[in-house]
């Protein structure tokens, strides 16, 4: 309930507000319900064992995982360091100018700890490395990023 007070104050209290959830037993309390009906929240939850219900959203937070995650959570520190990769992830994921874009896959090529040496014969018989490298240096020359 924080989270949902949180942002409802964080945004001044926005009209036509729609709260959508899985059905776990906290969105789903009375408690929960009547705090979003308080604030004029439309509450949505999504279909029994449907597993395409939250599909997009599971997509995107399994790109954030394997993409920025997975391959950087040895490189962080502070707080600020997962902030910073995950603003620089979604920037690139929004698509940002070329240029720009370029600078941003530099940086996570560098932080990355890829094998640079050992060959792979699933990617091509390149090192993982090289096989990211050349991922996104083609996301750049497709246009996606420009």
């Amino acid at each position: 309930m924080a989270a949902l007070n949180q942002a409802l104050a964080d945004r001044n209290k926005p009209k036509d507000v729609i709260h959508h959830s899985d059905r776990g037993v906290q969105y789903l309390s009375i408690r929960y319900t009547s705090s979003m009906a308080d604030c004029a929240v439309i509450a949505s939850v999504g279909t029994t064992g449907d597993s395409y219900d939250n599909a997009l959203a599971e997509t995107v937070n399994g790109l954030y995982t394997s993409e920025v995650i997975e391959y950087l959570k040895e490189q962080w520190h502070e707080v600020s360091d997962v902030e910073l990769a995950t603003l620089e992830w979604v920037a690139l994921r929004a698509q940002l100018s070329s240029c720009k874009a370029k600078s941003i896959i530099n940086r996570f090529l560098v932080l990355l700890r890829f094998n640079k040496a050992r060959l792979h014969s699933a990617i091509g018989y390149v090192s993982p490395f090289e096989f990211e490298k050349r991922y996104y240096d083609n996301l750049i020359l497709s246009g996606i990023a420009a």
